[in-house]
């Protein structure tokens, strides 16, 4: 697939939103609502990158939030585990 602006944005907007999700979902963590946005913004990078590589094409927005979510929440898990230390 090529790279357009629009794929940026989307990755952006849902990563936002997934960061969102994923705070709620991993409780305790400590990062507050930018942190959390953030670091799902780069999870949502990280989550399209995963599915890219396991060949699973999320269609539309609902399976780009999928895959955001499912990058933020684990990179929320990584980074507050290590976090811990």
């Amino acid at each position: 697939m090529p790279f357009h602006l629009v794929n940026l944005l989307v990755f952006i907007v849902t990563g936002a939103v997934a960061g969102w999700l994923a705070a709620t979902r991993v409780k305790g963590r400590g990062f507050g609502s930018k942190g959390s946005i953030a670091l799902g913004i780069v999870g949502s990078f990280l989550g399209g990158f995963l599915f890219d590589v396991l060949g699973i094409q999320p269609g539309g927005v609902l399976g780009h939030l999928l895959a955001a979510v499912v990058g933020s929440v684990g990179l929320l898990v990584i980074v507050g585990l290590i976090k811990a230390r």
